[in-house]
């Protein structure tokens, strides 16, 4: 499955465009590399996303091409989710 589809089925970003966006912009890692949202997604990959000022990790538990609300968060396993520091940030960015 599409990485920019699995995120938008999973509910982890909501819209396809903005997944694709996201990927596009070299803010998620597959395992990782760098991740384009064409980038295939399957079951036990490792996706890091970074959102603004949290990065995401999670663990791919199954794919599917359409999912009930209630059932988008058993497509992945939580792994961590980290604060990322607005100095640290700005230090990166020098």
């Amino acid at each position: 499955m599409r990485l920019d589809k699995f995120l938008k089925v999973s509910r982890l970003i909501k819209r396809r465009t903005v997944a694709k966006e996201v990927a596009d912009k070299g803010r998620i890692k597959l395992n990782g590399v760098l991740a384009k949202s064409s980038s295939t997604v399957k079951y036990d990959d490792i996706l890091t996303i970074q959102f603004g000022n949290k990065i995401v990790e999670v663990r791919v538990l199954e794919t599917k091409d359409s999912t009930k609300k209630e059932d988008a968060g058993k497509m992945y396993e939580l792994l961590s989710e980290t604060r990322i520091n607005q100095d640290v940030k700005e230090e990166e960015s020098r």
